[in-house]
């Protein structure tokens, strides 16, 4: 007994410190990660001479050797469970890609010689690249799923990853090879913030200041800006890690809305899943509606294609092109024009609305398929359209044909004129489109019609759906604001759509954010009006809306702001993005649930 004592003592402490040693090689291998991939930057964020190269690739060798090194010793610590292999997926796929780059790279003799093709793809730095990329992504993936561990806010931890990604964004940019001439700290963070928070305003023109790398830079940004990087990270440290504890996915569902704690880890894959289809869809569509003549031979129609898929659908309105898409030999490209403004639409309407149709088509083609089969009957599931999707679409769909009429009445004769009926109708769906947060022109937006402009505050301002990739105040806060009213003026105590009844939660939040609003767009123009007033009110009322909303549409005034101005944007474009309510909530502790209740009074209100 005293000896099986003993031998379970000696086990213990041999589980101890394995799990000491895990977590040293964890730590090991982030930054190990780093180091390449600061590298990485080092290597394609400046010029070097032959020797300088040289000496970057034994820097490469040295680290990715010591990253095999790392997770062989990790492979070998790891335990194995029955019903499932408790390690991470990234060793089995890493330590076979880093021999192979390390056998060719070294010219150490193995298994492949020169003839192979494997090693000629290997030789091309490319794939170094992509490996760094590669493992940069599963080391940091796989450790923000503990980040759950330590208590941490939701709301706090979403916002500090925006502000993280803008900062590492505005290094990424100031890269000597990021730009054809060197900008300033604050036009480089500007661009960041634009970026990420897939706004589209501009204080630096992207076709002519950044380089193709830069732009490569500007439309990572935008991708990760309007999936979110935990959408990214959390994903990836899923995949790679083959799960995740209880308090990870209680972080994550708070995070992304899902009301089911199993479905976390398909709705992540449903989502960038979607994304990716639709973008790829969106940019091969793009491809063969382009007249090659509009390019020149050292610019990439393909490269364009995927820039402006990816920027329309995350509604971020950047644009490679000078005048955007009222360019030469662009603006009359009315299919262009309806594939970017759908694109628009697709990923200002939101995930949860993309999956509750997708749920119904499902249920739709399973019912035809068992009639025609006869394998079984008609069966129904009540309710698959739930109330959010319902009021969001058809908010949506109510904006868009409101916008689209007041535009072409409203510009016929203005930015419209001299077109066919088929452009002034294109136009008009574009411009009604795109002013709910894609920031895209195509027209000449200093010949808006005072009329249109005021119409544009108030689209911006409502902006596209919920736990989509655009902005504003959301249709669904606007649609409860005007059934409250509606209610009111019916003497109803509560909000009832459809037949159900809207939480009272819902109701304060929806006027929280539409008052927070309000508040940072007059502090925003009261400061511009002091920085910039020459600039005119209205024209100033519209930039900041723009950034708010994260519209990115412009009368010409981005550009010629101050610093202070810039800066005044890009707390507006941040504030924006990620929800000033959310913000609040993530700098104040929340309340536990009070099980009391005082006196009630009313308050004269009129």
């Amino acid at each position: 007994m005293p000896f099986r004592i003993e031998l379970i003592h000696l086990l213990d402490q041999f589980h101890r410190l394995r799990r000491r040693i895990l977590v040293f090689l964890d730590a090991f291998g982030i930054l190990a990660a780093l180091s390449v991939f600061m590298l990485l930057i080092y290597h394609i964020g400046f010029e070097h001479s032959k020797s300088q190269v040289e000496a970057i690739q034994k820097g490469y060798n040295l680290i990715l050797f010591i990253i095999l090194l790392s997770n062989l010793a990790g492979l070998g610590l790891k335990t194995w469970k029955s019903k499932a292999l408790n390690k991470r997926l990234a060793d089995l796929i890493l330590i076979p890609l880093i021999i192979m780059l390390l056998d060719v790279r070294t010219g150490f003799p193995g298994f492949l010689n020169q003839s192979h093709l494997i090693y000629r793809l290997l030789s091309y730095n490319l794939v170094v690249y992509i490996l760094v990329i590669f493992i940069l992504i599963t080391e940091i993936s796989t450790s923000s799923l503990k980040l759950s561990n330590r208590n941490t806010n939701p709301a706090l931890l979403f916002v500090s990853s925006f502000l993280f990604i803008i900062l590492f964004g505005t290094g990424l940019l100031m890269l000597p090879t990021s730009t054809y001439e060197e900008i300033g700290f604050t036009d480089a963070f500007f661009t960041s913030t634009s970026a990420v928070c897939v706004t589209g305003l501009v204080v630096v023109d992207t076709a002519s200041k950044f380089t193709p790398l830069g732009q490569a830079f500007i439309l990572i940004l935008i991708q990760i800006g309007g999936l979110g990087i935990m959408t990214f990270t959390s994903f990836f440290g899923y995949f790679f890690k083959g799960g995740a504890s209880f308090g990870n996915e209680f972080l994550l569902k708070e995070l992304m809305n899902e009301e089911k704690l199993g479905e976390i880890f398909k709705t992540l894959v449903k989502i960038v899943m979607v994304t990716f289809s639709i973008e790829a869809i969106g940019a091969l569509l793009i491809y063969f509606t382009l007249d090659p003549s509009n390019f020149s031979k050292g610019y990439s129609i393909m490269g364009f294609s995927i820039f402006h898929s990816v920027s329309a659908f995350c509604n971020a309105g950047f644009s490679t092109l000078p005048a955007g898409l009222y360019q030469p030999g662009f603006r009359y490209n009315y299919t262009l024009h309806y594939i970017i403004a759908f694109l628009i639409i697709a990923g200002g309407l939101g995930f949860p609305i993309v999956f509750n149709f997708y749920r119904l088509l499902r249920h739709f083609l399973g019912n035809k398929f068992r009639q025609i089969t006869g394998m079984q009957d008609y069966r129904h599931i009540p309710n698959i359209i739930n109330i959010n999707t319902r009021i969001a679409v058809i908010t949506t769909v109510f904006l868009l044909l409101a916008g689209f009429a007041f535009f072409m009445i409203s510009e016929y004769h203005h930015s419209l004129e001299g077109l066919s009926l088929r452009g002034k109708i294109a136009g008009a769906f574009f411009g009604s489109a795109t002013a709910r947060t894609a920031g895209f022109n195509s027209v000449d937006m200093m010949m808006l019609a005072p009329a249109s402009i005021l119409f544009y505050y108030f689209l911006m301002w409502v902006g596209a759906s919920p736990a989509s990739t655009g902005g504003g105040i959301k249709t669904t806060t606007f649609a409860l604001a005007l059934m409250n009213v509606i209610s009111i003026a019916k003497g109803k105590d509560r909000i009832e759509i459809f037949r159900r009844e809207v939480a009272n939660e819902s109701v304060r939040r929806a006027f929280a954010v539409i008052f927070l609003s309000f508040l940072v767009i007059s502090v925003a123009v009261l400061i511009l009006m002091i920085t910039d007033g020459e600039s005119g009110l209205s024209r100033i009322i519209f930039e900041v809306i723009s950034a708010y909303g994260t519209v990115g549409l412009s009368l010409n005034v981005t550009m010629g702001l101050s610093i202070a101005g810039k800066w005044v944007l890009i707390i507006t474009m941040f504030l924006g993005r990620v929800g000033t309510l959310t913000l609040l909530v993530g700098l104040f502790r929340r309340l536990r649930s009070m099980q009391y209740h005082y006196p009630a009074e009313n308050i004269m209100i009129n």
